[in-house]
């Protein structure tokens, strides 16, 4: 069934890009709301679906927009926590043009969806399930989705610094594995980009606090890095924080290269460009229960309802 929090929940942190303190409170919403956030330092308070359709920047992070002018960005951290979280339908108030980054990674919204708890709802929840393979193409960048049990992520990534190097990964997003395996991975950046983002007016609020600094061939970080791997681990964060703006899980397995933000976009219009390869699909109890390799109920509406 369709999932919702239990009470409201707020926090405060920095934008990532507009270094800007933000208060943020997440609310519980009725079946089918979707996610949606609310711009309240606006005087007409508007209300942006959060969905592929309303995306108009896609430099450095993922904003929506109204069509009004309201837009809120930086998005994908905590639609990809609301993700592995299973959560359907939810409001949440900003008083800024940015989702706090917190630590830089999705581990704080996971906590937040823990403390305010899970409600579960009256309507089924209901699934997009690839049935032919999509692929989207940039030069030496490229995602495949396709059909394939529950929702999984192969992702590679391959940088000119030997603190990063090539990384490789495979997970599978079942039983906890979102929370475990990937919220604390951070978001990263380089050092000698610093200059040119602040003059475009990004990363104004960027810091050793909310993300991994990489000068040369190491990590500025005293502490060190969370895994091994934590670069390819934030990428795959990032991709399924964009992927979730389809507006319900996806139910196939998805190969990555070097992919980002504006390549996630490209991939859920071409996506839905295309109604051969996707119809709806209604989740069972018992595909959560167990978590693993689920079958897939058919949902009595029309495939496009």
């Amino acid at each position: 069934m369709q999932r919702t929090l239990k009470s409201a929940i707020g926090c405060t942190g920095v934008g990532l890009h507009t270094g800007r303190k933000i208060a943020m409170t997440l609310h519980p919403a009725g079946a089918d709301t979707g996610i949606r956030i609310r711009r309240t330092d606006l005087p007409s308070q508007p209300t942006i679906p959060v969905n592929w359709k309303n995306v108009v920047d896609t430099r450095m992070a993922t904003t929506v927009s109204d069509g009004n002018g309201a837009s809120v960005g930086t998005i994908e951290h905590l639609m990809a926590a609301l993700a592995g979280m299973h959560i359907d339908n939810a409001v949440i108030d900003v008083d800024g043009s940015e989702i706090p980054v917190m630590d830089g990674s999705a581990a704080p919204f996971v906590f937040l969806v823990e403390c305010a708890g899970v409600a579960e709802q009256d309507s089924p929840r209901r699934a997009i399930r690839i049935l032919r393979k999509v692929t989207v193409r940039d030069t030496d960048r490229s995602i495949s989705l396709m059909p394939g049990q529950g929702f999984t992520v192969r992702f590679e990534i391959d940088f000119d610094s030997q603190a990063i190097d090539r990384q490789a990964l495979s997970v599978q997003l079942v039983n906890g594995t979102f929370k475990n395996e990937l919220a604390r991975a951070r978001t990263f950046g380089f050092a000698h980009e610093v200059d040119a983002l602040r003059r475009a007016g990004l990363a104004l609020g960027g810091s050793l606090d909310n993300a991994i600094v990489i000068n040369g061939n190491r990590v500025l970080n005293k502490e060190g890095l969370r895994f091994s791997d934590e670069f390819v681990r934030h990428k795959i964060i990032d991709f399924v924080g964009d992927l979730y703006l389809a507006g319900a899980p996806i139910i196939g397995e998805a190969q990555c290269a070097c992919s980002g933000h504006a390549l996630n976009h490209r991939l859920l219009s071409a996506l839905f460009a295309d109604e051969r390869a996707w119809c709806w699909s209604e989740l069972t109890a018992e595909d959560f229960a167990h978590g693993a390799a689920p079958t897939w109920a058919e949902s009595a509406v029309a495939a496009h309802a």
